[in-house]
């Protein structure tokens, strides 16, 4: 069973000011487009950067989670420290998926610019940063996840499968 983290960093959503949307339609996106059985370790937590530390830490070492995706916290506003926290606690970052991701959402907005997501590995799991806005959620995560089971199958996690009319993983042909 495939373990993913949805982290949702927002002071307004954990103050239930409004409804968390972003973590929702991480949800969402990974229940279309994942075939395989899965669990999800969901929480909600504000900008804090000792918070969002140590749900990450709690998330990949405690819950084991394969996969984990963060949803806000990754602007220029003061209180915007997802990529702080997620550097905090790596051991390896993974520049390719920012660099893609800002890439491919500046064809689509101009302000793509200004997002600073990052991904990285924490033991056998695999941290990305994705943008507050429930829309850039999916636009964000095309460019990049067909890379993603890969590295979770080189990191040693559980074995990801997707439906291919929906998005295509890219698995090296083994000779």
């Amino acid at each position: 069973m495939v373990k993913i983290g949805v982290l949702t960093i927002s002071d307004r959503a954990s103050g239930g000011v409004y409804e968390d949307l972003g973590g929702k339609e991480i949800i969402a996106v990974m229940d279309d487009w994942l075939t395989c059985e899965k669990q999800y370790f969901y929480e909600i937590v504000p900008d804090e950067l000792e918070l969002i530390k140590d749900k990450l830490i709690y998330l990949c070492d405690e819950a084991g989670c394969d996969l984990v995706l963060t949803t806000g916290g990754t602007g220029p506003a003061p209180r915007d420290v997802t990529p702080e926290a997620t550097e905090a606690v790596s051991e390896k970052l993974m520049p390719g998926f920012g660099e893609l991701m800002r890439a491919e959402s500046q064809k689509i907005v101009p302000t793509a610019i200004l997002s600073r997501q990052i991904a990285a590995i924490r033991k056998k799991s695999l941290i990305i940063n994705l943008p507050g806005n429930p829309k850039a959620i999916k636009e964000c995560l095309l460019p990049v996840f067909p890379a993603v089971p890969y590295c979770i199958d080189l990191m040693g996690g559980n074995y990801i499968t997707a439906d291919e009319n929906k998005i295509k993983i890219f698995r090296p042909k083994r000779k």
